[in-house]
């Protein structure tokens, strides 16, 4: 395996459990922070919708704040990690930047999650949700930074879809198993911080924090040595 290769391998490791932590963050969110998304965007604009016909303005709040917040952090991780730039590598440092950012915000959550005893009241869980949001927000935006067309970590509606058709057509494409990989990284995800809720509500944010703190970890030793960068971009692309 050539340098290239095996530096895009570790960043798939470490795109699935970003993907690992987005679903653990909106199974949270669904759960315990007032039934709205932090990630799923398109799941927030049908609860208003279906907010403004039922009458339920508080569900029209939740779910447009969580909007409003994802939109925020969106704009913040663009102007942190940047855009694609030539050289890159496998790992650009910027991403880890950003990433920086959302472990903070994440940690500010789990800090506020133990102090309420998992047990958020109604005025704490929507702050506890565009928290989320805010950080899935900066998340997505980062991987942006990949230049990888089709890469997310949040909004995976696209990638079943491209899974899908690629296997119903025979149209066979090394990047299927690495769609498959960070799909089941997000229902992983979501069925860990679920489970963790019902036996031991008080640990649910360590998922969150150790995928987080896991992949800055890894993508701060995914360095690119300047000989292995144009295989790297052979490979991702």
């Amino acid at each position: 395996m050539s340098a290239g290769a095996a530096l895009m391998r570790r960043r798939h490791v470490l795109v699935v459990l970003l993907a690992v932590n987005s679903g653990a963050t909106d199974a949270l969110g669904f759960l315990a922070l007032g039934g709205a998304f932090t990630s799923v965007m398109t799941g927030n604009m049908v609860l208003s919708g279906t907010g403004l016909a039922t009458g339920d303005w508080k569900l029209v709040l939740l779910a447009a704040s969580a909007i409003l917040c994802f939109c925020v952090g969106c704009a913040a991780g663009a102007r942190v990690a940047g855009t694609p730039q030539e050289g890159d590598g496998a790992w650009p440092r910027p991403i880890c930047w950003a990433l920086t950012v959302q472990l903070v915000i994440t940690a500010a959550f789990a800090a506020g999650w133990w102090f309420v005893d998992a047990e958020p009241s109604d005025l704490t869980a929507p702050c506890f949700l565009v928290m989320n949001a805010v950080g899935l927000g900066i998340q997505s935006s980062a991987v942006q930074r990949f230049g990888q067309s089709g890469l997310s970590t949040t909004y995976l509606t696209g990638t079943l879809t491209t899974l899908v058709v690629r296997l119903t057509t025979g149209r066979a494409h090394p990047g299927l198993r690495r769609s498959a990989d960070i799909l089941a990284g997000l229902i992983g995800g979501a069925a860990l911080a679920a489970a963790l809720m019902s036996w031991a509500p008080m640990t649910a944010p360590t998922v969150q924090l150790a995928c987080l703190a896991a992949v800055l970890t890894g993508g701060l030793l995914t360095g690119t040595p300047t000989g292995a960068r144009r295989d790297a971009a052979a490979v991702g692309g």
